[in-house]
């Protein structure tokens, strides 16, 4: 008995032995840690991979082993980084030289510290994750969420680039996923100084993981009569015919849905109305969603809730706001609706109310994966955690230094004479240009895909190339992964099973001529990838062009397909279904072109701007731009939340189609009346302060590009020499060439230390709070402060300074106060300002990015704070800087000795400049010096030694 007795206490002491070692277990780059399961849907194992000092992995899954599925997103990191591991009776730590990381062992809860101890990000008590299975095409995965805590002061930015001007996401929503003017990257950067970069490439959502639902779902609905169920609709056609009906939700937001709108008569030519009560089902706030397109406007509670807003027909946008509505208390409701085109799209949706506490949680949310994987990312500022969020997925390039001047771009330049008169014409007018666009359908009408040109319009493609050339200037061409199916192109791609081809199947016509029958190929296998770029080498690169323009890579086979059939259309992708790959096509797309081209061509830096994109595009030297935006002034303001956080997602090429692409006709209008009459209505007189504008704002943006629909874009067609809108637009284009030195030391920076260009004042203001939600000014580099107005008519705006700091006006060098303050903004000019400490180099006027070298280079220098500014240079256009062939000089100002010193050059490459002149200013409140490039300053010979010189 007693021997019985001692074999099992042995036994048992064994079990508990192998149990405690169980609970984890050491890899080489982390910890895996085994949790206790309550059911078979929750968490089994939880992961961590130390992926540099500051840089985490943490994978989670319910199933007894972790998935081998590739990253899309994550390149080569650094290996071999030292850590300790630690466990106690409730934690498995590992902790690096600079962070660390815990796993409960009870529930999987991991938490992450700076290296003294303090929690910088928390995962929700009991660990926060979710696992629902689902099955798509045969192959199973879940559908998970990811929670965090959060705390009150936390704000969160990133997440790509969205449409609804919404700046710092805390307490928000956010559906990710690619649309026409959307790009999804799910990536969130918070004023904590961490980021988190969401390893999902199906639909996700940021914050609240339900979808939006319909009307009757939230509220009671009552018509107009009061009679409960739905709301009213009237159709008022311009033929006085009116259809009123009952409606038990709003939701015409897809090419299905609309069929449910009357079809008797014309929608192009009617008004619509929905109205009655909504009656709140629970008392909070209410979240809202409108899906718009024409003119349309939202009231509730006789409160103009939603000001007019308009949407091309052909392309939604999205408008969010939030109500406060108390439970069985009725709400009057209203909604006027002019579709403003024969098809067209209105749609509202709301969410139920959410606890605060809840909402103001950090969520993530995915349709399909294989388990919950993301990355963690510490900085001591944000600059450190884009480093880190790059260091992971892929250094951006440095830019050709072409790509940093002008674009002009048009939808479209129809002949290759057409093409070509107007690049002469910015030759002979004396404003500078680097590129000009040749965008879609110049091939014949029934070949898209084919790469080929339409010889009646475009004779001699390579003439036209070579002329462009020949004008110092480059071509960027439209070129779309679409191919219809009676090219050989598309037979080639189809013949290895390249081609999704469902479109085809079902016949579905696109919108050109009589209408013609394509889809898109497969992007996702390498194959299809390199036979793609090998025909684009073979019929357009081999005439020289010089940039790729990518668009409809969402991708955008068949236009307001609802996400269903999206995902239909588009798969099944070489990896899997479409529901997992939904939101990486882009992403794989740049990857053809810019390895096929460093193939072909390693001497030539790449160049591709796509409409769409995903964490990661940086490293295909891959710009996005913001989609077919409209010519709104709203729409203008949200093109800088937008452009704002994209940049803050860690890609830092992006650009905008200046003054808007799809026009309001009376836009239209006014530039034909003008044409007849050479008279400007009010509205040609709006259209022109409204480019203004725009063109005041893009050229403070990464890529300055003018880019649009009829009214035609060039400067000389907005107006005449004479006119203020001319002056104004070809000064801010010269000053973007003087600032060259300037802008591509910026991109010299983006590349050598992951510098983001265009920076939220977040970035560098990060402890002053009241820069949290300031979405509409930011910093263009170090130093420059650009307002951007968005108002007709306004020759003021609001702006903030931060205080603490010295500021100058731009434009006279007053020193202007910190805080918040009305300043000028007279029509010709934006409002730009000058930080303290700033080292600003302008070089010579030019017509082109490289026409003269930068040997007489004028350094304005602002007093009040030291300073420093690293000016970069290389050969521009190969990529020898990769090699180590480029040049810095790092100039550094001692604001107590009034003294610069310019430091000894470091680096050398071909067609350096060995001896140049620098002509040095100081701006001070004392010696208060207007913007100038004539102005005298002290002359400085400098060979590449180091000097120092006395202001």
């Amino acid at each position: 008995m007693n021997l019985r007795f001692s074999h099992f206490a042995l036994f048992s002491c064994v079990l508990l032995f192998s149990c405690s070692h169980k609970n984890f277990e050491k890899i080489d780059n982390g910890i895996v840690v085994n949790i206790p399961q309550k059911s078979e849907l929750d968490v089994n194992k939880v992961k961590l991979e130390v992926l540099g000092d500051k840089l985490i992995k943490v994978s989670a899954t319910p199933e007894d082993k972790f998935s081998d599925r590739k990253s899309l997103i994550c390149s080569s990191v650094g290996e071999n980084i030292p850590f300790s591991v630690e466990e106690n009776d409730s934690l498995v730590s590992l902790a690096t030289s600079q962070i660390k990381a815990s796993v409960n062992k009870t529930t999987g809860q991991v938490k992450f510290y700076d290296k003294e101890g303090n929690p910088i990000l928390v995962e929700n008590n009991g660990g926060g994750k979710e696992f629902t299975p689902i099955e798509v095409e045969g192959k199973k995965g879940y559908t998970i969420r990811q929670l965090f805590e959060s705390p009150v002061d936390e704000a969160f930015y990133g997440l790509g680039q969205h449409q609804s001007d919404e700046f710092n996401y805390k307490g928000k929503n956010e559906e990710l996923y690619q649309y026409n003017t959307k790009v999804a990257v799910p990536f969130i950067v918070s004023n904590k100084n961490y980021g988190l970069l969401w390893d999902s490439y199906s639909l996700s959502r940021f914050g609240n993981p339900e979808e939006y639902s319909q009307l009757y779902k939230v509220f009671n609905l009552y018509d107009k009569k009061g009679e409960k169920g739905a709301l009213t609709g009237t159709y008022k056609y311009k033929s006085g015919d009116v259809i009123e009906r009952r409606e038990d939700s709003l939701y015409y937001a897809d090419l299905k849905t609309i069929k449910n709108l009357p079809d008797k008569y014309p929608l192009y030519t009617s008004t619509v109305t929905y109205e009655g009560d909504l009656e709140a089902l629970e008392s909070g706030n209410h979240k809202f969603i409108l899906y718009y397109a024409g003119y349309t406007k939202l009231y509730i509670d006789n409160k103009l809730v939603v000001p007019e807003i308009w949407r091309t027909a052909w392309n939604p946008n999205s408008y969010k706001f939030n109500i406060d509505m108390e439970k069985g208390k009725r709400a009057s409701f209203k909604i006027e609706w002019i579709p403003d085109g024969g098809q067209s799209y209105c749609a509202l949706r709301a969410l139920s109310p959410v606890a605060e506490s809840e909402q103001n949680k950090q969520s993530w949310w995915s349709e399909m994966n294989p388990q919950i994987d993301y990355y963690f990312v510490y900085g001591k500022n944000m600059d450190e955690v884009i480093s880190g969020y790059r260091t992971l997925t892929g250094k951006a390039p440095v830019m050709p230094k072409w790509a940093m001047g002008f674009w002009q771009s048009r939808e479209r330049y129809k002949t290759q004479e057409e093409l070509l008169t107007n690049l002469t014409e910015f030759r002979k007018r004396n404003i500078p240009i680097d590129n000009i666009v040749l965008d879609w359908s110049y091939w014949p009408e029934d070949a898209w895909g084919s790469h080929e040109f339409d010889k009646n319009r475009f004779p001699n493609p390579k003439a036209m190339v070579d002329s462009v050339h020949s004008l110092n200037a480059n071509i960027m061409i439209s070129v779309w992964p679409k191919f219809y199916y009676t090219t050989e192109h598309y037979k080639e791609l189809d013949k290895n099973g390249w081609m999704y081809r469902k479109a085809v199947n079902d016949s579905i016509r696109d919108w050109i001529g009589k209408g013609y029958i394509g889809s898109f190929y497969d992007a996702y296998s390498e194959g299809a990838r390199k036979m793609f770029w090998g025909q684009m080498k073979d019929h357009l690169y081999s005439l020289g062009i010089d940039a790729w323009w990518m668009d409809a890579s969402e991708p955008d086979i068949c236009s307001n397909s609802d996400i269903q059939e999206r995902k239909a259309l588009s798969g099944p992708t070489a990896l899997g279904p479409s529901t997992e790959y939904f939101n990486t096509y882009a992403l794989m797309n740049a990857d053809a072109i810019y390895k096929g081209q460093r193939e072909t061509d390693n001497n030539k830096r790449v160049f591709l701007l796509t409409r769409s994109g995903f964490a990661g595009l940086q490293k295909y030297s891959t710009a996005t731009w913001s989609g077919d935006i409209a010519t709104r002034w709203e729409d203008m303001k949200a093109q800088i939340s937008a452009g704002l956080n994209f940049a803050i997602s860690g890609i830092p090429y992006w650009t905008m189609d200046i003054g808007g692409f799809c026009v309001e006709k009376r836009y239209e209008n006014g530039q034909r009346e003008y044409d007849k009459t050479m008279k400007e209505n009010a509205d040609y007189k709006e259209w022109r302060e409204l480019n203004t504008r725009w063109y005041q704002f893009g050229a403070f943006c990464p890529l300055y590009r003018a880019h649009g629909q009829f009214p035609y874009r060039e400067i000389w067609n907005i107006a005449p020499e004479s006119h203020p809108a001319y002056k104004s637009m070809v000064y801010y284009t010269k000053l973007r060439y003087n600032m060259m030195p300037y802008i591509y030391s910026l991109a010299g920076m983006t590349y050598l230390n992951d510098y983001t260009i265009m920076r939220p004042l977040i970035m560098d203001f990060t402890s002053d709070s009241n820069v949290n939600n300031i979405g509409d000014q930011y910093m263009f580099g170090p130093s420059l402060m650009v307002c951007p107005v968005y108002k007709y008519e306004a020759r003021s705006r609001k702006i903030y300074l931060p205080e603490g700091e010295t500021w100058y006006d731009f434009y006279s060098g007053k020193v202007v106060k910190g805080g918040s303050q009305n300043v000028e903004a007279p029509y010709e000019r934006i409002p730009l300002f000058v930080r303290a400490g700033a080292i600003m180099p302008y070089g010579p006027d030019m017509q082109y990015s490289t026409e003269k070298p930068a040997d007489n280079i004028t350094i304005y220098v602002y007093d009040g704070k030291d300073g420093d500014f690293t000016l970069y240079e290389d050969e521009a256009v190969n990529y020898n800087y990769e090699k180590g062939n480029y040049s810095t000089i790092n100039f550094k100002y001692n604001s107590k000795n009034k003294t610069v010193t310019i430091g000894e050059r470091k680096g050398k490459f071909n067609g350096m400049l060995n001896n140049r002149k620098f002509n040095i200013i100081l701006v001070s409140g004392d010696k208060v010096r207007p913007f100038d490039l004539n102005a005298k300053g002290v002359n400085v010979e400098y060979n590449g030694k180091q000097i120092s010189v006395n202001l």
